[in-house]
């Protein structure tokens, strides 16, 4: 396969990771616990799919070299330790009245604006930074924007079906 396609593969799951977190974190049914709840569940996954996942596919590749330098390592660890941070912060904001869709669309249009600006820092243009196109910079504005936009006008979720308002009610469960 080429880049293309796992990169959208990439959109996809992690486009659907705020919406699948949430549910996870309110089926909790915990309200003082539910984020580190659902937080330990999204370890668990992380364990299963980033450490057994490539230890399996690293022991049956031929002529695999287990040195790993100092650098690949930290970087690698410090990518893991942000990206874990990221996930915790997005079930905090979950957790003080952040809904999925408004969330994650601040964070997928300001995270390429970070990127790039990183990038940049790391590995700056070789021609200099006067050489950086205007349309750079448009496209920051309109990632910007496109977050904004899709978090001002999101429209309004449908009101809960009548059978769930009355499942929610306290003491509903015991009247049956």
């Amino acid at each position: 396969m080429n880049w293309l396609i796992y990169a959208l593969m990439t959109v996809l799951s992690w486009g659907l990771y705020g919406i699948f977190l949430h549910n996870g974190q309110t089926a909790m049914n915990d309200k003082s616990n539910a984020l580190f709840k659902s937080f330990l569940f999204v370890g668990l996954a992380y364990f299963l799919t980033a450490v057994l996942a490539p230890l399996v596919v690293l022991m049956t590749r031929k002529n695999m070299s287990w040195n790993m330098p100092m650098s690949g390592m930290g970087w690698s660890l410090v990518a893991g330790i942000v990206g874990a941070i990221g996930a915790f912060c997005v079930l905090l904001a979950f957790n003080v009245g952040g809904k999925p869709g408004v969330v994650m669309s601040i964070v997928f249009a300001g995270a390429p604006i970070v990127n790039a600006v990183t990038a940049l820092v790391l590995h700056p243009p070789k021609e200099g930074w006067g050489s950086i196109s205007p349309l750079f910079y448009l496209g920051i504005v309109l990632a910007a924007s496109g977050g904004f936009m899709v978090t001002k006008f999101k429209p309004a979720a449908a009101p809960a079906p009548a059978a769930q308002a009355a499942a929610a009610t306290p003491g509903a469960a015991s009247a049956h």
